[in-house]
């Protein structure tokens, strides 16, 4: 099919499409927001564990923007989004109804779903009359067929799922086998095979049953009625002094209900014994704190501590222990589950020990299982187990781990040869698919690197850091029992996949397509395809082939010969995913080239792999949206440079809010929390283009670009989207882009490339002065020095005392610092995991107290000082003064050194009561200095009461919303 949406006029100019005009953007990301919600997310996400999948409604705006024509108006899409009552009269403007719903709902009563009218988008699928609308509009401006959607890096899906919920044409497109599997479930066994649910319930039970029988010995209940459902475990390793076990735990919480109440293991020293026995005890009931405080392990960040002798161990040196296998797994409290439901926790009795010796002394005796998984781990940059001898897959196990699923994946393949008799192949395959999937689902909470979750007492995820991390407090789990046992699972699973079998009622099931394999690399025609919509890899900030194989090699033993050409390697594909792994590049790297940067040049290169084929099967005139949600400049300029270098002109950038701010999961880490939506066209006539564009020079487009970022910056202040102040920054990237990209090749006055980095450098400090001026009174920051211009600017932004490395490393380049350069001369900021952390004037000024000699020389302030050449130093002295010496000597001390006429002095105290967030010490130790007698020693024209209150809670992202 060949669709040129070209003018009526008939020439080769592009019809535009919905994305390319105004989108109802605010009532989208309330929608996004309400999603996020852990309690009631959408199915897909209970398939499988997998990564930063898209919210519902912003994937069904990037579908449905990118194929609608412009002039759709804003309440018929979000009608077709779902989003809005039903039965909203038709002069009510949606996204305002939506709006007014957000601003009331801390006031509501009843739930989310009673406040605002309408269920959460995700329940709901378009009626059969609106996609008929739909289809009637499509047609039309398709010259007569339906559009084909399609996303060549699916991951969990979300974006074809839901274009197939529109009944669209549909292909997905993954590299990974682990959502490869996912997306066959939500996208071809659920329409074309339907419900499953009580085969699933049928198989699951026998093989339930059958592996229950050959675990029981290892998992012997203390009576009859009591059968453990996890050990909570940790390591031991034999002090050097005294022969005696020491456990490696830091915490003896098995389940804390708060700081000093709930369950723990109490360590006991047994006369004559190297061995560490325990007792489970109720705090406060059965023993009080001061006799024993389960915060306080052996076990810390530097060492452990001997029980018995109190000799310190050495991280290093346990570290080497380990690697060498000098160490033994321990049993320190027992979960049961009773027949009745009940449950609680115990001490690990003889019984619970031999177990654990009779599952070790099988795993050496036993073939199958000393062979199973045996593959050599992948070792990434940030893999925390390697170093501790980690090396292989099945040591990622402990022994009674391993045989729990091998028994499992035993009783499997007992069930896949009746399964394979009793149905046709493709029913039987959707069966054997979605059961390997919830037996792939129960390794995450059953690993070395899954930890105890004391705050529920049942075993966390291994996925959820996004890294392997050996777990110090870690749970081997009986999948046969408790409540996170496989039935439970299954169960989870089943359900999801039937609410998806629920949401495709009357889609054609020939309408989706499901491909495995290289984006770079397509099956499919030239010009065949109408709009990609694409959720690109996150740069560097998942490494999602590394994370994945803990699962690839349980699924490979389940379903490797049901698809052999997606399991065919020992481990998920490196080579081909396109994502900046520094790993790859380790025996390369040289002080001339460091490993980051080869790796975001691989990066760079696959992008540009990417965006080049899907230029190849996209029809001239079709449409490619782009959604990316990432902070660092670094992956923009590479995302951008491929997609440019690919022959699409970038038509339009739209931001919107698509996480919850500040989220646990990504906390420093490099994820935005909006998603920009970057949309792309392939020109008419694009077999005509000529290679050969004409420089355009840097000198005339920064202006540009400083000017079109401002101007989004205002735009979205205005418009009240529940951004980030960061995220303002980011969102004005796609505009800075777009006048990029319109400009490309841009050059400098000596002919050489200037990389789209530096129209986002000065897009980021273009919008920072937006910032500036809505949000501090009066301020002209400039006119300070630039350390202390960059200080406070990185409060103002981030509004936390610590954010990512490269946001602040931009900030400073915008105005002319190097943060690198003043690190060690100024402590004006330190390093915390890799992030930026701010430091305080209690971090940076000498004790005034103590005589000049005692003085600590590693802060850089003096308080004797008589001047200061950076204003921050002589605000941060002052505080420390009013601290420590009290008013009357902090005024003969200001006014000594003539602060009282000193207009950056002023500027900086009034500027860091703005930016700080109140209920900390150091927005007190500024209010301080701008109170009572000091405040008028100073003859400051303003008070801390004068600014507007800051949002309660400190150190954290605030919304643009509360503060306008």
């Amino acid at each position: 099919m060949s669709q040129n949406p070209e003018s009526k006029d008939g020439d080769s100019e592009l019809k535009r499409v919905a994305i390319e005009g105004t989108l109802p953007l605010k009532a989208v990301g309330i929608e996004n927001l309400k999603e996020a919600n852990p309690q009631h997310m959408p199915p897909h996400r209970y398939l499988h564990p997998w990564f930063a999948r898209r919210p519902t409604p912003a994937s069904r705006l990037a579908v449905l923007a990118s194929i609608l024509p412009e002039g759709v108006e804003a309440n018929e899409l979000l009608r077709w989004i779902q989003i809005g009552p039903s039965d909203v009269n038709g002069n009510v403007d949606i996204s305002s109804y939506v709006a007014d719903r957000k601003s009331s709902e801390d006031s509501r009563k009843g739930t989310l779903e009673d406040h605002y009218g309408y269920p959460r988008p995700f329940t709901r699928s378009p009626t059969e009359s609106q996609r008929d609308e739909i289809h009637e509009l499509l047609r039309d401006f398709w010259d007569g067929d339906l559009p084909t959607v399609m996303d060549p890096t699916a991951g969990g899906g979300v974006i074809p799922f839901e274009s197939l919920r529109y009944d669209l044409p549909t292909i997905a497109n993954e590299l990974n086998p682990i959502p490869s599997l996912m997306l066959k479930a939500m996208n071809e066994y659920a329409p074309e095979v339907g419900s499953l649910n009580s085969e699933l319930k049928q198989w699951g039970d026998k093989i339930d049953t059958i592996a229950s029988d050959n675990l029981s010995q290892y998992f012997p209940s203390a009576n009859d009625r009591q059968r453990p459902s996890h050990y909570a475990c940790t390591y031991t390793v034999t002090c050097p002094e005294c022969a005696c076990n020491i456990p490696l735990v830091k915490k003896w919480w098995l389940k804390k209900s708060s700081s000093s109440k709930g369950i723990a293991a109490k360590p006991v020293l047994s006369d004559g014994s190297d061995r560490i026995d325990y007792k489970c005890v109720s705090l406060p009931d059965d023993i009080s704190k001061s006799e024993f405080n389960p915060q306080n392990g052996p076990k810390t960040r530097s060492g452990a501590e001997c029980l018995r002798c109190g000799v310190v161990l050495e991280a290093d040196t346990i570290q080497n222990m380990f690697y060498e296998g000098e160490y033994e797994i321990e049993i320190y409290g027992v979960k049961y589950a009773e027949d009745g439901g009940n449950g609680g926790w115990r001490a690990p009795t003889e019984g619970d020990r031999q177990a654990h010796q009779e599952a070790v002394e099988r795993v050496e005796s036993d073939f199958a299982l000393n062979s199973l998984i045996s593959e050599n781990r992948y070792i990434g940059d940030e893999d925390r187990a390697g170093p501790y001898g980690v090396k292989e897959w099945r040591e990622a196990f402990t022994p009674i781990q391993l045989i729990t699923h091998y028994e499992y994946l035993q009783a499997f393949n007992q069930c896949k040869e009746q399964i394979h008799s009793r149905y046709d192949e493709r029913r039987a395959e959707a069966l054997l698919t979605i059961l390997s999937l919830a037996a792939s689902k129960a390794v995450d909470r059953n690993t070395r690197f899954s930890p105890l979750d004391t705050s529920k007492g049942y075993p966390g995820d291994a996925l959820g850091g996004k890294h392997f991390t050996l777990q110090w407090a870690f749970v081997e789990n009986n999948l046969s029992t408790g409540n996170q046992r496989y039935r439970t699972i299954l169960d989870r699973v089943a359900n999801s996949y039937e609410e998806i079998v629920s949401y495709l009622d009357g889609v054609d099931p020939s309408r989706s397509e499901v491909l495995t394999g290289d984006a770079a690399d397509l099956s499919l025609d030239d010009n065949s395809i109408q709009a990609v919509v694409i959720d690109p890899p996150y740069y560097d900030s998942i490494i999602y082939s590394e994370l994945s194989d803990m699962c690839y090699v349980w699924l490979k033993e389940y379903v490797g010969s049901l698809f052999p050409d997606m399991f065919s390697s020992d481990l998920t594909n490196k080579t081909d995913e396109a994502v900046a792994n520094v790993a790859e590049y380790d025996e390369v790297a040289s002080k001339s080239k460091s490993k980051s940067d080869f790796a975001a040049e691989d990066y760079e290169d696959k992008m540009a792999g990417i965006f080049q084929e899907l230029y190849r099967i996209i029809e001239p005139g079709g449409v490619m949206t782009v959604m990316f949600t990432h902070k660092e400049s670094s992956a923009w300029d590479t995302l951008t440079k491929s997609l440019i270098r690919s022959g699409f002109t970038v038509t339009s950038t739209h931001p919107i809010t698509s996480e919850m701010p500040q989220r646990t999961d990504t906390r420093g880490g490099g994820s935005a929390d909006s998603t920009l939506l970057l949309t792309g066209r392939k020109p008419v006539d694009a077999d005509e283009q000529n290679d050969e564009a004409i420089p355009t020079l840097w000198s005339d487009v920064r202006a540009d670009t400083r000017e079109v970022a401002k101007e989004a910056a205002r735009d979205l202040l205005d418009a009240g989207l529940s951004l980030t102040k960061t995220d303002v920054i980011i969102s004005a990237f796609g505009p800075t882009l777009k006048v990029y990209a319109d400009a490309y090749p841009v050059v400098d006055d000596q002919d050489q490339e200037v990389p789209p980095r530096r129209a986002l450098e000065e897009a980021r400090e273009a919008v920072t002065r937006v910032l500036v001026e809505e949000y501090l009174e009066g301020e002209r920051l400039d006119n300070l020095d630039d350390i202390t211009e960059w200080y406070i600017l990185s409060w103002l932004v981030h509004e936390s005392d610590t954010f990512h490395y490269d946001d602040g490393r931009q900030l400073g380049l915008g105005i002319g610092v190097d943060i690198d350069d003043i690190k060690r001369s100024t402590k004006i900021w330190g390093k915390k995991r890799g992030d930026i952390q701010l430091k305080t004037h209690d971090d940076r000024v000498q004790d005034i107290t103590l005589p000049p000699e005692e003085r600590s020389n590693r802060t850089p302030v003096d308080p004797d000082a008589l001047s200061y050449t950076i204003a921050l130093d002589a605000v941060h002295a002052a505080m420390h003064i009013y601290e420590k010496q009290g008013e009357d000597v902090a005024i003969d001390w200001l006014k000594e050194r003539n602060f009282d006429t000193d207009a950056a002095f002023k500027a900086t105290l009034k500027a860091l009561l703005q930016v700080l967030p109140r209920n900390t010490s150091e927005w007190e130790a500024a209010r301080d200095l701008a109170l009572g007698r000091t405040h008028d020693a100073l003859g400051l024209e303003f008070t801390p009461t004068d600014f507007a209150k800051a949002k309660e809670g400190a150190l954290e992202q605030s919304e643009l919303g509360d503060h306008t």
